[in-house]
């Protein structure tokens, strides 16, 4: 499918939001309200022609293309009762969209490669499931390219295009990550703190803030020991970056008693 007929197919659902999603684990699923509000969302924005997915749990340089096609899903997870490792998500696989990704990055000398077998992760799959239930969206996820920041900017700013051929750019991660405050009872002053930080410098679309969050957002070692959960955002922010309206942040809260954000966000 050539880039004219994707425009003119999606023609009829206008420029598509970006969004970053605080993707849960596996239990997510038994989350009843978390499932509520995510499938709240979905519905809220226009149906995508096809989604485009940056999960924090795949890693690969040159960017990856994975679940091309239809491919059984990747349980990157351990220690977790059984039925957790039976869920499936068939989503059909997106081939045009692959090729309309080649070609943007292409554009934008960002290499790339294909990984067919690679299927879509937890960080994919878990929110698309209460999300777009049916399975019935097709899905291609891309790797990040490593963690550094002006390369993850770059690279949504190469993906924004589809934005206005029916295709939902999805970040999925977490704001704040860190296991070592899981379950400990009350949301600590840092992950409130740091959630702020970041809620302002995406409401006012700062990219350079966004990208020196390091340096300069409170408390961010501790909120983010390792960064690779945050790392979506920045891919979303970059694909959004010629948006002119606020960004919103259709679900907040806090779980794990309160050591992960759920601030999801939404450009457009």
């Amino acid at each position: 499918m050539t880039e004219r007929t994707m425009r003119e197919d999606a023609s009829g659902r206008g420029r598509m939001p970006v969004i970053f999603a605080a993707h849960g684990a596996p239990v997510l699923l038994d989350d009843a309200e978390w499932v509520v509000e995510l499938a709240a969302w979905a519905a809220a924005m226009p149906r995508p022609r096809s989604v485009l997915v940056i999960s924090a749990h795949w890693e690969a340089r040159p960017v990856a293309l994975g679940a091309i096609r239809t491919t059984p899903l990747v349980y990157d997870f351990s220690g977790f009762p059984e039925k957790y490792y039976r869920t499936e998500y068939p989503a059909p696989g997106a081939p045009e969209l692959a090729a309309r990704v080649r070609e943007l990055l292409g554009r934008a000398r960002i290499a790339c490669a294909d990984a067919p077998d690679r299927g879509l992760d937890h960080g994919a799959y878990v929110p698309l499931v209460a999300m777009y239930p049916r399975a019935d969206v097709p899905v291609l996820q891309v790797s990040l390219p490593g963690l550094v920041p002006a390369d993850l900017v770059a690279m949504g700013r190469a993906l924004g295009p589809l934005r206005d051929e029916g295709v939902l750019i999805f970040g999925s991660g977490f704001l704040t990550h860190n296991l070592r405050y899981a379950f400990r009872p009350g949301t600590p002053p840092w992950a409130r703190e740091f959630d702020a930080w970041v809620a302002d410098a995406l409401s006012r679309l700062d990219l350079g803030a966004l990208a020196d969050f390091q340096a300069r957002a409170p408390h961010a070692q501790t909120a983010l020991p390792t960064w690779e959960h945050y790392a979506p955002v920045l891919i979303a922010a970059g694909a959004a970056e010629a948006e002119r309206r606020q960004p919103t942040f259709p679900i907040t809260g806090w779980w794990m008693d309160g050591a992960f954000t759920k601030r999801s966000v939404q450009f457009g």
